[in-house]
């Protein structure tokens, strides 16, 4: 039988933290339990988003979709401690990785100027069974190569222009959904509780999405998500992480 990896303790010695997803509901359905512990502790977070999410809904033209998925996001971000949400303006569905987006994300590391960057699973499957999508993607490796952009004054010049100095500070990238998470957050029941009111806030996508009742839904998927970390952290719910080094 193959021994199961153990995941380690995510490192507690920071502050900040920004959190840069492709779309509204991209946190909730993956790590927004250890946010909600991270800011109950007095840390620092905030949310960048690429797009608005604008594609998905079906029943919803973009331009309706929107604005509804950016409220929801935004309230969702509030049940968990973060009031700074921002949104990048790149079109849902149709985002492209390269210099752009790199070059936005890295402004906003610069603005924000975080010891840990969190993102979401940028390999091509979710663990080899789904495919991914290019949003999710474009945006994981775009984060992971903006941690550097961030701290050299050279690429992107214009963002010193811009009033931007560098940031070198960003110690960590964690990427939330991985195959391969090296790392968790032991999830109390009070951060589950509100990962799955944060969730629920997505209640438009969410009844686009299944005809199952929302809140059966989240917390079963909720459940479930937190319960196979936990087997691997100590065997509470938890939230695990792929951790990369700086």
């Amino acid at each position: 039988m193959t021994e199961i990896t153990r995941l380690q303790p995510m490192p507690e010695d920071w502050t900040r933290a920004l959190a840069v997803v492709a779309h509204p509901d991209d946190l909730e359905y993956g790590c927004s339990a250890a946010i909600a512990q991270w800011t109950e502790a007095g840390r620092e977070v905030a949310y960048v988003l690429a797009t608005r999410g604008e594609a998905g809904i079906d029943t919803l033209a973009p331009a309706e979709a929107a604005p509804l998925r950016e409220r929801e996001q935004r309230a969702s971000a509030a049940v968990v401690g973060v009031s700074v949400v921002e949104f990048l303006d790149h079109r849902d569905g149709v985002i492209e990785y390269g210099t752009a987006l790199r070059r936005d994300i890295a402004a906003a590391i610069r603005r924000h100027r975080p010891e840990l960057v969190i993102t979401l699973n940028h390999r091509d499957t979710w663990d080899g069974v789904a495919w991914n999508t290019p949003d999710h993607v474009a945006v994981g490796r775009a984060t992971l190569d903006a941690a550097a952009d961030a701290g050299n004054r050279w690429i992107f010049p214009e963002l010193v222009e811009q009033g931007l100095e560098p940031w070198n500070g960003v110690r960590w990238v964690a990427v939330a959904g991985s195959a391969t998470p090296t790392h968790a957050v032991a999830a109390t029941e009070a951060a589950r509780e509100a990962a799955v009111r944060s969730l629920l806030e997505h209640r438009a996508y969410i009844e686009a999405l299944t005809d199952q009742d929302p809140e059966t839904y989240v917390r079963e998927f909720l459940t479930t998500v937190m319960g196979a970390a936990g087997e691997r952290f100590g065997g509470g719910p938890a939230v695990a992480f792929e951790l990369f080094g700086r």
